[in-house]
């Protein structure tokens, strides 16, 4: 047997006997209007709410905002974009594109943060490459708070998560916020109903 072998046997001989994990009690959920406390938690990191209506009205949603001409890449197949994207989409590729779209799975009120995985941005650099983020959000799909996004299984069933607040942003020089400095420079939450779920 190996010094290491031997060292690694004797920790394994010393671990202590497994015990039940204490249950975490929850805070209180603050409640009241999950969407009024979204849009004000987002709003001051710097992002905006606009309502869609419909997802049909989406593309002129998005070409008043952004002009008729803008390299859109969309995730999601309820807005079309001008560049396509899949999983086979080269992450470095996607380093001009205007307008990234993207469907949001779930909303957190208490911080206006939207919830993203592997499969809601289909290539993980559209939320990050993109000069502005466009998120698609079902009101339905608000939770209260940050415990309660720990306690779904999207949380543990996902290889990869974010939880998005705002434009990426940066006031460490001088004081000065600068948005769009590591990230998009800017994001819209985009309320609209989730056909799939319904």
């Amino acid at each position: 047997m190996t010094t290491r072998d031997a060292f690694l046997a004797r920790v394994r001989a010393a671990q202590p006997a497994a015990r039940p994990r204490p249950e975490v009690p929850l805070f209180a959920p603050e409640g009241g209007d999950l969407r009024a406390r979204f849009t004000q938690a987002l709003s001051a990191m710097g992002g905006t709410c606009v309502d869609a209506g419909h997802v049909g009205d989406i593309p002129a949603l998005l070409r008043e905002k952004f002009g008729a001409d803008v390299a859109l890449c969309s995730a999601t197949d309820e807005v079309p974009g001008t560049r396509a994207l899949s999983a086979e989409t080269p992450p470095a590729s996607l380093e001009n594109v205007e307008v990234g779209v993207v469907r949001g799975k779930f909303g957190v009120a208490e911080t206006g943060s939207v919830w993203f995985s592997e499969r809601e941005y289909v290539v993980n650099a559209l939320g990050y490459l993109a000069q502005h983020l466009v998120v698609l959000l079902d009101p339905a799909q608000l939770l209260d708070g940050l415990q309660d996004v720990y306690r779904r299984p999207d949380f543990y069933e996902a290889r990869y998560a974010a939880l998005v607040t705002g434009p990426s942003a940066t006031a460490d020089i001088e004081g000065v916020l600068i948005r769009g400095a590591q990230g998009v420079r800017s994001l819209t939450v985009v309320w609209v109903a989730d056909a799939a779920r319904a």
